[in-house]
């Protein structure tokens, strides 16, 4: 008989940084720590774990959290930001909820290692960046100082729902 191994999450180990840096430095730095903390609420969860909705009524789920972060990452850094000719992360004619509700346990571990690109790519879209450039967002200016704002909301939001889930998931609560 062949032994089938189980993917799960890695552990992860969150970075610290100087919390007195100037802005150029602490946004990207407060943006990595909850990335990481959202990665860490993930770690030692195999990919049927990360695909259980365990907060009813809602249907979320830590992999449509993964999928999603992935997306929002490409679609703020790379497409909006950085203005690359590249595509949406999933077909929109899918419906704008498709990496929420698009759920493959077995494709666990490939949305992660596609989360973990997008934010690399991401950073290298911005590293050498001003705050104050701006890129159009229909009807204003949006600044990449308001970009990383904006990203470090989007993670502490879904760090919450991350919390809840993961403590009906398996009983794990953590920082």
């Amino acid at each position: 008989m062949i032994a089938v191994m189980t993917w799960t999450a890695p552990e992860v180990t969150r970075p610290s940084g100087d919390t007195a840096a100037d802005e150029r430095v602490l946004l990207p730095t407060l943006l990595n720590w909850h990335r990481s903390t959202f990665l860490h609420k993930l770690a030692g969860l195999t990919g049927e774990q990360l695909a259980t909705a365990s907060v009813p009524p809602s249907n979320l789920t830590l992999l449509g959290l993964i999928r999603h972060l992935a997306k929002v990452e490409r679609f703020w850094f790379r497409l909006r930001y950085a203005a690359q000719d590249i595509g949406p992360l999933y077909d929109p004619a899918l419906g704008k909820d498709h990496d929420f509700e698009a759920l493959d346990a077995d494709k666990a571990e490939e949305a992660y290692d596609i989360l973990l690109e997008e934010i690399r790519l991401a950073d290298e879209a911005a590293a050498e960046g001003s705050l104050d450039d701006t890129f159009d967002l229909g009807d204003s200016p949006f600044s990449l100082r308001m970009l990383y704002i904006h990203m470090i909301g989007e993670y502490a939001r879904h760090n919450g729902h991350a919390d809840l889930i993961r403590e009906r998931v398996d009983g794990h609560t953590g920082a």
